[in-house]
């Protein structure tokens, strides 16, 4: 039944691509040692919102910050416009995001350690969490989800379908936090209609 799903869906409002539905992925952090943090060609993208708690947490961050980091936090700010327009956190080297920190050879997100941690209500920006994820606003209340694929992410495709977890499922906790339980149960509720 997946073969004769529409590659475009609209969940409670929101414009889904059905690969959301069936790929798999679940990250290997073992493997992938958080690269997604320090490749690329712009930051992560951002709202206001977050750029303001990204602000209010910089005294908890950042002696885990790079001299680099801090260096270009203090010359732009925690995010800037890219090319597109968008606004996304400030990169170091043209790839590295700023808020990477490290432990050994693992790459880690300042934010979230300081939240884990419990001295922030701040985890990440939204966009992180839901990676891969990309969320698309365009205009007017509409919004579209795709499914970014990204060769970084090879392994966690692979434990995705070893362990059968349709990106959906993996990202759970991030799509409620940003759509709300009522839009993911939604969201569930079809992919069962469809055989997903």
């Amino acid at each position: 039944m997946v073969n004769d799903i529409p590659p475009i869906l609209e969940v409670g409002g929101i414009l889904i691509s059905s690969e959301i539905l069936t790929e798999f992925f679940c990250c290997d952090y073992e493997k992938c040692k958080g690269i997604c943090c320090v490749e690329g060609d712009a930051g992560a993208p951002v709202t206001m919102d977050e750029i303001t708690a990204m602000e209010d947490v910089l005294d908890d961050v950042w002696p885990m910050l790079s001299a680099s980091a801090q260096s270009v936090i203090d010359r732009q700010g925690v995010a800037y416009a890219d090319k597109d327009g968008d606004l996304v956190t400030s990169i170091v080297r043209g790839k590295d995001c700023v808020f990477t920190c490290y432990d050994g050879d693992n790459c880690l997100c300042a934010l979230e350690k300081v939240f884990r941690e419990g001295k922030t209500k701040f985890c990440k920006p939204i966009s992180c969490a839901l990676y891969p994820i990309r969320e698309k606003n365009f205009g007017q209340g509409l919004v579209g989800l795709n499914y970014n694929r990204w060769v970084v992410c090879a392994d966690a495709v692979k434990k995705g379908k070893e362990l059968q977890l349709p990106v959906y499922r993996f990202l759970k906790e991030p799509l409620i936090r940003r759509f709300g339980e009522t839009w993911y149960q939604e969201l569930c509720d079809v992919a069962q209609q469809l055989g997903c």
